[in-house]
């Protein structure tokens, strides 16, 4: 059983120069957990932010077969934390343990995609145009780009997935395989789970001879905007509220030198259903939703927060199907007393509004949240009522009901961004509601067919992003291998010998990557 010592991990050592202590708590019977951890003082922010600055230069220098390994390596000190871990991330958190060993399995997979991705060297972008001294009327001279780390990354766990985008993350993932050393900022609400991640992600470190400081963990409220605004750091990834991020960003922009925030923050995932869907199979929709909407006590950030369907006896029907479900739900424990918080002012905000029914669910009390259904008038949706546009995070979601198709079309484009659209149908109504997805495209990152957002897959093709207030940059995903664009930039090399190119570029191609070679792929030797 791992001995937690609540230090700040910096530079490789551990460091606990402050008095300020802070303790973690059982999430659903608030006692304090018998751990005390060391609040970073300002010199340790600084610190840790050198620490990292000082290992980039040789961590990008690593080719990327090594920093695979030290990627896989991480992955099996994760595989291998045994049941003790799963206890202490399940009492800091209330998931089950199914959920924890079932993210703990997505955790290390992701680390072993990015090792992939590194292997095959794709994420290099190598682009070749090479001399053509004979052009008229100029000469072009060699050119070749490939992309580069950016420097040290600053990375803010999220409350709502402590594996999987928290310490040992996709946004750490992606930035270790980018090469930019992490300073990762720990969750209050599972600082000892973290402590047990940065514990494996430091043995893989020390196991596959990396530079000291590439990974480093602080604890601590209140420190995220010295580590924002420290001039090491070159880059920040967050998952987290729209409060927090906008905040995060401004912070970065407002610095001598601004630097990019990739920050996933707001979302209430529209689901539309259509006419002939529900003629077909309304009960199993109207389960399945439900069932998409109380996953995890609601807290995902795809979590279904708005369903709009066409005005007509079927669709009234299942609004009362679903609320007889959403009635019959178990209230559930939240991940912590600030997100129960959280979700009691956003259904009184809903409550309030004289637009807005409330179709089912039990009154709010006591120390676990209560599933909610609500129906609102469209016009909120139309004229931009910003009570819609919040994120309500938990097992609540929002009926709307549209007049006709055109009715439908204006709901849609009052929306804000968000990371999914959902478009439940039978191939009768995608035909006849063919404008449906070029719409989406201009709001969304991930449109789903007949299927429900709760659950993002980890592979090439996912983007889990969207336009603000998704995420604070709609160019780039927090899952997926793309993930790795966020923390990489082009450098490009003008007439340079083959002798001092990098290894990606050089003209005998020893890596044999994919390349762009005078506009057309290559993986052969020039």
């Amino acid at each position: 059983m791992t001995r937690i010592l609540g230090h700040n991990y910096i530079g490789g050592q551990r460091s606990a120069a402050g008095t300020v202590k802070l303790q973690s708590v059982d999430a659903s019977t608030g006692e304090a957990l018998p751990h005390d951890f060391y609040q970073a003082t300002p010199e340790e922010v600084d610190a840790a932010a050198k620490a990292a600055a000082v290992a980039y230069p040789a961590y990008r220098s690593l080719s990327a077969e090594r920093r695979a390994q030290f990627l896989d390596a991480i992955a099996d000190e994760l595989d291998a934390l045994g049941d003790d871990f799963v206890a202490v991330v399940c009492r800091e958190t209330a998931l089950p343990a199914g959920r924890i060993q079932g993210e703990r399995g997505r955790t290390s997979g992701q680390m072993r995609l990015f090792a992939k991705v590194l292997r095959r060297g794709d994420f290099y972008g190598a682009r070749i145009d090479r001399a053509l001294p004979e052009r008229k009327p100029l000469p072009r001279p060699d050119l070749r780009q490939y992309r580069i780390g950016l420097g040290p990354v600053a990375v803010f766990g999220a409350s709502n997935f402590p594996l999987a985008f928290s310490t040992a993350g996709g946004d750490t993932a992606s930035a270790l395989a980018a090469g930019c050393p992490v300073v990762f900022k720990a969750h209050s609400g599972h600082m000892a789970t973290a402590e047990w991640v940065a514990d494996a992600v430091i043995r893989a470190a020390e196991k596959t001879a990396m530079p000291a400081g590439v990974f480093n963990m602080i604890y601590g409220g209140g420190v995220g905007e010295a580590l924002v605004k420290h001039l090491a750091i070159q880059a920040v990834g967050f998952t987290g509220s729209l409060k927090g991020g906008r905040a995060l960003c401004d912070m970065a922009a407002a610095r001598a030198q601004p630097i990019p925030v990739f920050a996933e923050m707001s979302s209430i995932n529209p689901v539309i259903v259509l006419p002939q869907a529900l003629q077909v199979r309304a009960e199993s929709i109207a389960r399945d939703l439900t069932a998409s909407v109380v996953q995890g006590c609601g807290q995902f950030c795809t979590n279904p927060g708005l369903v709009i369907g066409i005005r007509s006896p079927q669709f009234s029907g299942f609004m009362q199907q679903v609320a007889g479900l959403i009635g019959d739900q178990p209230a559930q424990t939240m991940l912590n007393s600030g997100t129960l918080n959280s979700y009691g002012k956003g259904l009184q905000k809903l409550l309030a509004h004289s637009q807005i029914e409330h179709l089912a669910g039990s009154p709010q009390q006591g120390n676990q949240a209560q599933p909610q259904l609500f129906k609102a008038d469209v016009n909120l949706l139309i004229d931009g009522d910003e009570v819609l546009q919040e994120e309500v995070f938990g097992p609540t979601t929002v009926f709307v009901e549209v007049a006709d198709q055109a009715q439908l079309s204006a709901a849609l484009n009052g929306l804000h961004g968000q990371l999914t659209a959902t478009i439940i149908g039978e191939p009768a109504d995608f035909e006849h509601f063919g404008e449906l997805t070029a719409l989406l495209e201009q709001k969304v990152g991930r449109i789903l067919l007949n299927g429900y957002p709760t659950g993002v897959e980890v592979c090439d093709a996912m983007v889990h992003g969207g336009p603000y207030p998704a995420t604070s940059d709609a160019r780039g995903t927090s899952v997926g291998t793309l993930a790795i664009d966020r923390f990489l930039r082009p450098v490009c090399f003008q007439n340079y010998p083959d002798s001092l190119l990098p290894e990606a570029l050089k003209n005998g191609n020893p890596l044999r990557i994919q390349r762009l070679v005078d506009g057309k792929p290559s993986r052969e030797a020039l």
